[in-house]
Formats: C-alpha cells, structure tokens, sequence
C-alpha cells in the first residue's frame, strides 16, 4: 500500500526559479526514507506542501486516506498556561474523550437497560483497550526517561523552554500518539548521544512510515532503508542507507564521467573531420559540404551526457604552529557548579601534544562550560587549569558571535585578518563564498554560514589547540565532509564536543565523558568506549540479577573498607577502568600480532602463551573493578 505519493510537484518562490521542478515518487508502508539534499534543495519545503503548510503550484501531492502524519519540526502553539506535562498528555485526547464517553454510558446504564447503549459501551471498550488507554502513564513514563524529560521539566511552562527543549518535548508528544507517518526534519539536532540512541532504538519498533531530513549520517545509516536526493527540483532513488548513498553517488558520478568523456571524444573526432571536409569543399567539391553538414548534426545528436557536477571541495588548511614540550594542558582538581548544582568536581587530566579528544556527555552535564574553562571564559570553583607555555588555541564556540553583524564578509575578513580586499576574496571563494554573496551582511547568513565563515577566520591562524564545540551542528553533509578535510590534515592538538557520532568515530582517540559529576578518561576510540560501555551495564545488570544470599550460605567476605571517603574511591573506580582499557587494548594489539604471525609455529606459540597470561591479568582486573565499584556503591548509599 503507498502512503505518500507525488507526482510533478512544482514550486517556485520567484517567477522562473524552481526550488521544486516536477519532484515524482512514492513511499510504500512501512517503509524508512532518508529525504537528502544540499541545503536550499527544497527538502523542508516539501515537508511543508506535505503537511499542507505551503502551497504548489503544479501536480499532486496523495497521502493515503485515514493516515495521521506528525511533522517534529512543527511546533503549535499551546495556550500560556500548559506545562510540559499538559503539551504530552495532549496526545491522549481522543483516548480521553472515549474515557469520558464511557463514563456517561456507565451512568445511563445504571437507569437505562437500552441494548444500544451497552452495544456502544463495549465498542468503545474494546477500542480503547486496543488504542493503549489503560497503559498511557506506563507509555508517557518510558517516553521521558528515554527522551530525558525529567519530573521537574513535566512541571514547567512549555512556553518557558528552549527551541531545543521544545522540539524534544513536540518529538515526545508525536510518538505518543502513534501517528502512523513520522515526518523528521533534523531531530537529532537538539538530542544528546543517549536520546538520540533511544530514538533510533524506537525507531526500530516503530511499524509507520518515516521520512526523515537529516544531516546526521550514522543516525541515517542506522534508521533508514532507501534514500531519496532532491537534485535540480527532482528525484534520484538509492536502495540503500547513507553509506551504500554516497558509495552509489561516487560510482554513478564516475561512471556518467566516462560516458561524458568518451561521447567528447568523439564528438572531437567527428567535428575534425567535419572542418577537413569544409576545408576540402571549399577547394572545388561542393558535395563534401554535405557529408559535413551531415556528419555535424551526427554530433549534436552524440551530445547526450551533461558533464557531470560534483561538490568543489574547500581549499582550506588550519594554520599550525610549532608545539615544544609536552604537557598541552594540565588540569588539576578542577570543580565547577551553578546555582547551588555542581557541574563536576575533582577533575584530573593531562592533555599531551598530538592527543585527539572527544568531550562527551548528556545535555546540561557542563560539556560547554567545561570548555569555557579552559578558554578562561568562565572561572573554576576549585582546581587549576595551566597550559603549555608555547600553547596557542583555536576556538569555534558553538553558539557563533560577530562583534559586527551588520557588516559584509569582506569587511568582516578585512577588519579581523589585516588583509587585503583581494586576499579576503580569495579566502571566501576558498570557502565557497562567491560572487555577490561576499557583499552580505553577516547577520543574513545562516547558522551553518556563519560557522563556516568563523572557520575561514580561524584557518588563518597559527594554532597548535584546536578547540571545537558542536562544529557540524548547523551543517549540511558537504559542509560537515569539508570540515572533516580539515581536521584530517590538521596535525596538532584537538578536543571537541560533538554529538555528530560519525564525527567522533573518525576523529577520537580518547574520550572523556561526563557524568555524575565526574570525567571518566577513556584511552580509546569511540567505538572501543561503547564496548566499554555495554560491558559495565552487562556487569552492573548482572550484579542486579545475582540472586539474594540464604540465611545458611556462606557470605563472600566484604572488600576491606578504604580511607579517604568516596572520593578516593571514586579515583580508584577510574583508575580501575583506565587499567582494564589498557589491559583490553594490548589484548587487541596482540591478536592483530597473532594474524600477522599466523604460518610462524614456534612464535604463535609464544603468542598464545602472552595472550593467556594477559587474559588472566584481564580477568583480575575486572574483578578488582567489580569489588571497588561494589565498594563505591556501599560508600554513596
């Protein structure tokens, strides 16, 4: 069955631009679509003529009859009064209003035995116990906890949140009511790690269909099945998820490449014999004029295959200067806390040269302020924070401020870098900013604009820290790929908060993650901290599980108590899983020797002695793991 279907959907905002220029295709039941596009494609104006927001100005737009659609980007407007509370439980209205009707029947069947009346009561019974009426406080209670809207934040006014916090709270509400079309225009932009993998993980049980806008390519690669990229106001179809979609992109661009080279060719071959011809005709035979004319309209119909476009890559290469010793940044019990709530407290870390460093952390642990710390925009409660005396640091902030908005970007260039006009030129053509464009005021750019022109600032300086803060947040998927050169080839010091998963898979080598009020340090990559991570749930689940002691067991004897209170314990837990990463990843390093030494007998053996020994050390690790986690736990409660 299709639930969307489109056909030759025109739109134009100015007369002769088509955003849209006959946009066809379906979306079957069921299925999970990615809607992609280079910004401006006209992907959120589709959502919109979709939910009947915009209008078209030719063909057809179906959606199948009976089917409710919820767009995430939407937010209606709910009276002053509502909490948060009051804007989710309005996705149980019609399940409210059939409690309500039942209440009625309930008391006209007291005085009236009418066999309609209880015909009616029992239908709506029925239906209701089918649409989840008696579970709704169960379902609004797994919705929250996933999505983190806490107790506190159900009691206040809806109107009192952020633009974040309300698209948060608006994607709860739609999954509440079970719409059978999910309509997602980025709404991973404003959830942390945890809420976005809670929503993929709902994604997944979802049975509706879904068609998302998003820039977050391992949430696409995790969520949808087939793509479609508006190109030019049209459709092109991809049977995959992201990866397979670039890696089809490249080959399809490749091969249109080869058609269009090899039709040049001969067309070349073709217009030269063509000129020999007239050349000849022109000497005395008039009839070779005609071959040529025809050989001529021979090539115009040979040129069929538009040399294909591809992104331009920016030229952009960040500035690096010579780093000398090798302490970058040396943290040393540092605390931090707002309004009476503590942020983190006693934090100890050392930031060598070279490190690459991913800040991790749900929303409102203190990634930011963490930051702004150590670019001395806030001041510590407690600790220090001392860099390397030949550090210098490169900072994009999340949120992006111009001193000057009002003016252009040259302007802007010229002011900040000391240059001249035709330098500034070139260093904004460099990140595709052209023509016109470079007479804008800064404050008509787009957040994705003014970060990256923030980024052609910063490229021009001689830095040896570079510290990023949510840089591809506002970022279609060429902007983030052209970022991602540049880090690539930047060899200094990084650290940066980002919740773009594919960012940190790509880039980090260690991760620091706040929670609870302290950093866990991770010497690892991304993917080796979410091994981490499932393994300590499966050992605190397992503890949960064990069960309860008879009166007549033995009882294992407690771990000896340790001075020096819960926060040496607390450094000791750290010092533990630091102590097991590094176990694990010799572990790996040495099965990645045990391949290489695969058709060598003797030095296997050798090998398989090591790895049984560290296995051993492995395993006794985790166990003093596990007793200074118990320890730790008895201590905090």
């Amino acid at each position: 069955m299709i639930d969307i279907s489109v056909s030759g959907l025109v739109k134009e905002f100015e007369v002769g631009t088509r955003i849209l220029d006959g946009l066809t295709f379906q979306i079957d039941q069921g299925e999970r679509v990615g809607l992609l596009g280079k910004n401006g494609a006209g992907k959120t104006t589709f959502l919109k003529i979709l939910t009947g927001e915009l209008d078209y100005d030719e063909g057809e737009v179906v959606v199948a009859p009976g089917k409710t659609m919820g767009l995430i980007s939407q937010i209606p407007v709910y009276p002053a009064e509502y909490t948060v509370d009051d804007v989710l439980r309005t996705a149980f209205e019609r399940l409210h209003r059939m409690e309500r009707e039942m209440a009625e029947l309930t008391e006209r069947m007291a005085h009236d035995s009418d066999p309609a009346i209880l015909s009616r009561y029992d239908k709506l019974t029925a239906a209701f116990e089918a649409g989840g009426g008696y579970d709704t406080e169960t379902e609004l209670g797994k919705v929250c906890n996933g999505l983190l809207i806490s107790q506190e934040m159900r009691r206040q006014l809806f109107s009192s949140l952020s633009g974040g916090e309300k698209t948060r709270v608006n994607l709860g509400r739609l999954i509440l009511e079970d719409t059978d079309i999910l309509l997602l225009d980025e709404p991973t932009n404003h959830l942390d790690l945890r809420a976005t993998e809670w929503l993929e993980e709902y994604l997944d049980r979802f049975k509706g269909t879904v068609l998302a806008i998003s820039h977050d390519r391992w949430f696409l690669d995790r969520v949808v099945k087939r793509v479609i990229e508006i190109q030019e106001g049209k459709a092109e179809f991809y049977a995959g998820n992201y990866s397979f979609y670039a890696e089809e992109k490249e080959r399809r661009y490749e091969e249109k490449l080869k058609q269009y080279e090899k039709e040049q060719a001969k067309i070349e071959q073709l217009q030269t014999a063509a000129d020999k011809l007239h050349l000849w005709a022109f000497m005395g035979n008039d009839k070779l004029h005609k071959r040529a004319f025809s050989m001529e309209k021979r090539i115009e119909r040979l040129r069929k295959t538009d040399k294909p476009k591809k992104e331009r890559k920016l030229d952009m290469r960040f500035g690096e200067r010579d780093f000398q010793g090798d302490e970058v940044l040396l943290i040393k019990g540092l605390e931090k806390g707002f309004e009476g709530r503590t942020l983190f407290h006693d934090v100890d870390l050392l930031i060598e040269g070279g490190e690459r460093i991913a800040l991790l952390g749900d929303n409102g642990t203190g990634k930011s302020t963490f930051l702004k710390l150590i670019m001395g925009e806030e001041l510590p409660d407690g600790g220090k924070i001392r860099r390397g005396p030949t550090v210098k640091i490169g900072y994009l902030p999340q949120i992006i401020h111009f001193d000057h908005p009002e003016r252009n970007l040259v302007d802007t260039m010229l002011y900040a870098q000391n240059c001249t006009t035709q330098t500034a030129r070139n260093r904004l053509a460099s990140f595709n900013f052209r023509g016109e464009d470079v007479f804008k005021p800064v404050s008509a750019l787009s957040g994705g604009e003014q970060s990256r022109l923030r980024l052609c600032m910063l490229m021009d300086e001689n830095i040896n820290l570079l510290i990023l803060d949510e840089p591809t947040n506002h970022l279609d998927i060429a902007s983030r790929e052209w970022i991602e050169e540049a880090v690539t080839d930047y060899e200094g010091t990084l650290l940066f908060v980002s919740h773009d998963r594919y960012f940190i898979n790509q880039f980090a080598s260690r991760i620091w993650m706040i929670e609870d009020g302290q950093v866990t340090d991770f010497r690892g990559t991304f993917e080796e901290f979410r091994a981490f991570q499932e393994r300590r749930k499966q050992l605190e689940l397992s503890a949960k599980a064990a069960p309860a002691k008879g009166p007549k067991e033995e009882s294992k004897p407690k771990p000896p108590k340790r001075s020096g209170g819960t926060k040496m314990l607390e450094k000791q837990v750290s010092a533990a899983e630091r102590a097991v990463a590094k176990a694990e990843e010799a572990l790996e390093a040495l099965n990645g020797q045990m391949e290489e030494a695969a058709t060598d007998y003797v030095r296997l053996q050798e090998l398989c002695a090591e790895k049984e020994r560290m296995e051993g050390e492995l395993a006794a690790l985790y166990e003093q793991w596990e007793e200074l986690s118990a320890a730790l736990e008895e201590a905090q409660g």
